[in-house]
């Protein structure tokens, strides 16, 4: 519960409101997080709230969407500058089902930041795995995340990397529709597929269902259920759904357990 001070080494500014702080230990280090797997960063003096590990290697890795008080803050963090670390939380993507098969990874939006550092697993240790797809969906090309790497993924020849956008200006040559279209065209073999998506619920859910349609096990489907997390030790309450606390027994579930969680109406 005692958040380890670390200190900001490299500001990202990657999107107009989106930025990616990578920052390294000042003391003691935190336990260095699995892929999925999420930290309460703490702005001294605003507040402190939940985010996604989106690097790990040679240092920790967040990015952040300014949308409230404390995440505005912390995105105005220059290098130098310290920020308060607690964690890592939660449970991970489980990728060793995945080994010896095809793994397909499907970022919507901001989503893109939590399964980031499984694709770049698979990219360090890519005989791990057969056939690897990586579809990216985004509201207009401007808004996709990672862009010079996005490209570098694409020029790779053992990478099957699938972008779309929901709208775009004229002279966009990529494709123009919502990431579930892309599932069809993907070259997976879907009986031997292990599934990681994350984005916006509604993404998630149509997203599952394409999968399915496909022939993906609903076991080897996972989804990240990132809720009103605020205490990330299943004390506040704030992010429980039905019986469970997905700061604890998630945010990472297979979507046979997260579909039934989200039929769980809101009060």
């Amino acid at each position: 519960m005692i958040p380890h001070r670390y200190r900001v080494v490299d500001r990202v500014e990657e999107l107009s409101d989106t930025v990616t702080l990578v920052i390294e230990p000042v003391d003691e280090p935190a336990v260095a997080p699995d892929h999925g797997q999420f930290n309460m960063l703490w702005a001294f003096g605003v507040g402190e709230v939940p985010i996604s590990v989106s690097g790990r290697s040679p240092h920790l890795a967040h990015t952040i969407r300014a949308v409230g008080a404390t995440t505005r803050a912390l995105c105005a963090l220059q290098p130098g500058d310290m920020l308060g670390l607690r964690g890592p939380f939660g449970t991970g993507w489980a990728l060793e089902p995945a080994t010896g098969g095809d793994l397909v990874v499907i970022g919507g939006g901001i989503g893109l930041a939590p399964v980031r550092t499984v694709v770049r697993a698979a990219l360090a240790d890519r005989g791990r795995f057969d056939h690897v797809a990586v579809l990216v969906g985004a509201r207009t090309p401007d808004a996709l995340l990672y862009a010079d790497e996005l490209d570098e993924w694409r020029r790779r020849d053992d990478l099957e990397v699938l972008v779309t956008v929901d709208a775009a200006p004229s002279g966009w040559t990529g494709n123009v529709g919502v990431v579930t279209g892309l599932i069809d065209r993907a070259g997976f073999d879907p009986a031997r597929t292990t599934a990681v998506v994350c984005g916006p619920e509604i993404m998630m859910r149509f997203c599952a269902a394409a999968l399915l349609a496909r022939g993906v096990p609903s076991n080897r489907i996972q989804v990240s259920l990132e809720r009103n997390m605020q205490c990330a030790v299943a004390s506040c309450g704030h992010c429980q759904i039905g019986p469970v606390f997905v700061c604890r027994e998630g945010p990472v579930f297979d979507w046979g357990t997260a579909a039934q969680l989200l039929e769980v109406r809101d009060r």
